[in-house]
């Protein structure tokens, strides 16, 4: 298995806190229940940290 480079990594990371981010407001501004917001941000961490960066 290759490492990883670790900017790709904070920038995957990043990409999936903000995709998080969105889907949080998103579902919590539909359900008017605001604790969608902290639970989109662990789906958006979780999968930043489980997909694999792109190669370069």
């Amino acid at each position: 298995m290759s490492e990883v480079d670790p900017k790709a990594r904070r920038k995957q990371i990043i990409v999936g806190l903000v995709m998080g981010l969105i889907v949080g407001v998103v579902v919590s501004a539909l359900t008017a229940f605001w604790l969608w917001l902290p639970a989109g941000l662990a789906l958006g961490l979780a999968s930043g940290v489980i997909i694999k960066p792109p190669a370069e």
